[in-house]
């Protein structure tokens, strides 16, 4: 059974920083991606960035390029996101999930979730 378990999250102020993990397991990993999503109270779930296990090519929704990083310990089956420069519209609640094959940034392909974690900017 794929369990993705994200830690990591917590209150901080507008121009902090946070290192979000998913520890992954239950599956071997090697041609699937890995992504990030979001949920801000009365919003859609939406893309934030995403990691192919394999080659680590990677892709970011506009409005965190440049202040997030996605990347991945394939020894240690870890997913991390690496917020800089955090905002108050960077709240939510982070989702880990997992995907066979390519990319994509459409919540629907992915098979497997974490619970969330909250990530809450004050001003």
């Amino acid at each position: 059974q794929v369990q993705l378990v994200e830690s990591g999250g917590g209150l901080v102020q507008g121009g902090g920083s946070l290192r979000l993990s998913c520890a992954a397991s239950g599956r071997t990993f090697s041609s699937y991606s890995m992504g990030w999503f979001r949920q801000a109270p009365g919003k859609e779930r939406e893309f934030v960035a995403a990691v192919t296990w394999t080659g680590g090519y990677t892709r970011y929704t506009d409005s965190v390029k440049g202040r997030f990083t996605v990347s991945r310990d394939t020894t240690k089956n870890i997913l991390y996101l690496q917020m800089n420069s955090l905002k108050p519209e960077d709240t939510a609640v982070y989702y880990c999930a997992t995907k066979p094959g390519p990319i994509a940034t459409t919540s629907d392909w992915y098979d497997y979730w974490g619970q969330g974690t909250q990530v809450t900017v004050s001003s």
